[in-house]
């Protein structure tokens, strides 16, 4: 499985990261911290440029707000160094789910498991 795995992060960048990125980090990258969900936040010794290395699929809605904030210089401090102050009204990071069986479907939709029948609406028939 470690070949399958090896030559898969040689010609993919969505399984977690490719080889080139792997030297590129090993030589430049200086770990910056770590989030919930195990990805890894590195930048350069220079400060220049910064770059998130995936626990798993390569999916940009699971960086969580504090830490996209930082890849994106919103502010200078990474959230190890200032923890990121979260209002009493907001809800828990949650990743993009468009496309998977848990995206929100509307009532009434056909993608839920038992749709509604709609009393509203008449389907138009050409006559």
């Amino acid at each position: 499985m470690a070949i399958l795995d090896t030559l898969l992060r040689a010609v993919t960048w969505w399984n977690s990261q490719t080889i080139g990125t792997q030297i590129f980090t090993s030589r430049h990258g200086v770990k910056v911290g770590e989030d919930e969900q195990g990805n890894v936040f590195y930048e350069t010794r220079d400060k220049a440029r910064r770059w998130v290395i995936f626990n798993g699929e390569a999916e940009a809605s699971r960086v969580s707000p504090e830490w996209h904030g930082w890849l994106h210089r919103t502010w200078d401090e990474p959230p190890t160094e200032k923890p990121f102050v979260h209002k009493a009204w907001e809800k828990p990071h949650q990743e993009n789910l468009t496309g998977t069986a848990l995206a929100y479907a509307p009532v009434g939709s056909i993608r839920r498991p038992a749709p509604q029948a709609r009393a509203d609406y008449e389907a138009w028939q050409p006559e």
